[in-house]
């Protein structure tokens, strides 16, 4: 009775337009009153805990990092060095796309973000060499969602913050499996691109690359200071978010001098605005989280899944499966929030690692944000490059379901996770 009470009030909120963090709380409500424990100081209370949190501090840092990379230049040398790297190569537009992704990825941590600066870059590039609108636009949605898994990750962070997990260990953990993902996306790109006839730009002399690579040692910088910090214990992943930030200001603004002072304000009103939407958000979760521990909801679904709880690999496939149809209709952040509380606590009574299924429950949800009707990505791509969202789904496909076959394979293997996890901690 209680887990239909649950999932009836808040898809039923849904259903009717309410916006997602009302929803959540009138989930919370419905608990209460359920539970015989309604008391609105309650509510009050865990609404405002829920956003008082060292961790998600640094949520609006690295949204401000990813501001400033796509306002200031450093999206644009990113962009250049792969052009001057791999833009030579049969295709090679498409593997510029991934390989940018992939450096961008350790920039801002967030997909919408990437997605933006790189449909506004590179469609009309692929597009102008001759290659076809829908596909390149599906391969640059499906490159963005690296983002979340690569760190720094906004995705991490709320998923440790909601189910108590190390950060800095799904950061660590995160770093492998994002690349494996750019890897698929790679042969991906080759099968679908191998019948195109096209002439690739010639190759850039040893001198050009040089100078592409000397300008933009800047912007590569930022990772490695975000990874090594981590790794040895310089800086917390919220110290990361804001080293992140002033690095990124202070290359655009002092190093590459395309970020004026008064572009800073639009930077920082456009960060604030994201970050106000994902906190409000992670405060009505955590009065639906609490309400989900005392309503031990947690143990109801231990019990629905009990076949399954001897084979972890059955149990992880079954919740991936969950998650993937759960993608399509509902965003990464809420989904996140909802089932973090009550998924976490399955994981570790089937001995699962929270760190690992934290992995390929990110994974999963970042390629939500590619799925319709829903997808965030998708929306955004549509927008910037001007192709419509049948032809971007075209076109987004074939990328989509190597990134499954990635996951499945993760589900299959943890050691494609823990071992480069465990050798990067220590």
């Amino acid at each position: 009775m209680t887990i239909a009470i649950f999932l009836g009030s808040l898809l039923g909120a849904m259903a009717i337009g309410m916006p997602i963090a009302y929803a959540l709380l009138l989930c919370g409500v419905a608990l209460m009153i359920q539970l015989d424990l309604f008391d609105a100081q309650i509510v009050a209370q865990n609404l405002i805990n829920g956003a008082d949190s060292f961790p998600l501090m640094a949520v609006p840092f690295f949204m401000l990092a990813g501001e400033i990379m796509n306002t200031g230049g450093l999206a644009k040398r990113i962009v250049n060095l792969a052009m001057a790297m791999v833009g030579h190569i049969r295709g090679g537009l498409g593997y510029v796309a991934i390989l940018a992704a992939t450096v961008m990825a350790s920039l801002s941590g967030s997909a919408v973000a990437d997605a933006a600066a790189l449909a506004t870059l590179l469609v009309p590039m692929m597009v102008a060499a001759g290659h076809d609108r829908n596909q390149s636009a599906g391969l640059i949605s499906a490159s963005a969602i690296i983002a979340p898994i690569i760190p720094p990750s906004i995705g991490f962070v709320i998923y440790g913050v909601a189910g108590n997990v190390s950060v800095t260990k799904l950061f660590l953990a995160g770093i492998f499996p994002g690349i494996l993902l750019a890897v698929g996306l790679c042969g991906a790109w080759w099968y679908v691109s191998r019948k195109e006839n096209l002439t690739p730009p010639p190759r850039r002399s040893l001198r050009e690359v040089l100078a592409i690579l000397r300008e933009g040692v800047w912007a590569l910088m930022l990772p490695v200071i975000i990874i090594v910090g981590l790794k040895f214990g310089v800086f917390t992943p919220t110290e990361a978010a804001v080293v992140a930030a002033v690095y990124s200001l202070f290359v655009a603004v002092c190093v590459y001098r395309e970020m004026s002072v008064a572009d800073i304000y639009p930077a920082l009103l456009g960060a604030a605005k994201t970050t106000s939407v994902v906190m409000f958000l992670v405060a009505a979760a955590l009065v639906s989280s609490w309400l989900i521990t005392v309503a031990n909801l947690p143990g109801m679904v231990t019990d629905l899944l009990e076949p399954l709880m001897d084979s972890p690999t059955l149990l992880l496939l079954a919740m991936m499966a969950l998650v993937v149809a759960i993608g399509t209709a509902m965003d990464m952040t809420p989904t996140i929030l909802i089932l973090t509380p009550i998924l976490v606590p399955v994981c570790k009574q089937a001995g699962i690692d929270p760190v690992y299924f934290g992995v390929l429950f990110i994974i999963n949800n970042a390629i939500g944000l590619i799925t319709p009707p829903v997808g965030t990505v998708l929306n955004v791509v549509c927008g910037v490059s001007k192709v419509s969202m049948e032809g971007v789904i075209r076109g987004v496909w074939p990328f989509m379901l190597v990134q499954l076959f990635v996951l499945f394979l993760l589900t299959l293997f943890p050691s494609l996770v823990m071992v480069p996890a465990a050798w990067l901690s220590h």
